[in-house]
This record gives C-alpha cells, structure tokens and sequence, in this order.
C-alpha cells in the first residue's frame, strides 16, 4: 500500500517535470516562430521535443505501471523519479539558455 502510493506520487511528479519541460518548449517555440529572426530559437525547439516527448512517455508509463504489484511499484518508482530528474533538468536548462528580464 505505502509502496504504491510512493510509486503513484513519484509518476505523477515525473509527469509534471515533463509536463512543464513540454509546455514551456511549447510557449518558447510559439513565441519564436512570431518573431522576425526567431529561427535559431525554433530550431532549438524543435531538437528539444523528442526528449520533452521521451520523459512524458516514461513517465506516463510510470503512471501505467503504478497499480501491478509490487515489483512494478518498484519499476514506477525508478521510471517516474528518472523522468522527473530529466524533464526538470531540461527546463532548467532551458530557462537558463533564454532567460531574459531581470
């Protein structure tokens, strides 16, 4: 019971990692294709979203995996916290490269 709710809660902080990592390549890459010269930025997009579209899978797996037992508890737990580091890690990343404003 305790290991499938660890497993249930560390899916869906994955799923939101890369939820958010997904929604702000999203807000990034809409902003960029209005803009005159904003191709690099697109481009920059576009090579981020297999990887925003990789950790969302996982950690949808995660998610998936959650209510089978406990060796797949187990297996949520590792794919949900993986996808979770990923996916907030590349947002970081992100934010850090097109930080503007003070």
């Amino acid at each position: 019971m305790v290991l499938n709710l660890i497993a249930v809660l560390a899916a869906l902080a994955g799923l939101l990692a890369a939820a958010a990592h997904g929604g702000y390549l999203a807000m990034l890459g809409s902003a960029a294709n209005r803009r005159t010269g904003g191709e690099p930025v697109s481009q920059y997009v576009r090579s981020r979203v297999p990887l925003a579209a990789v950790t969302l899978g996982v950690a949808l797996l995660a998610l998936l995996l959650a209510s089978h037992g406990p060796a797949a508890d187990v297996l949520a737990i590792l794919a949900g916290a993986g996808s979770g580091v990923v996916g907030y890690e590349a947002l970081q990343r992100t934010r850090t490269r097109y930080r503007s404003g003070g």
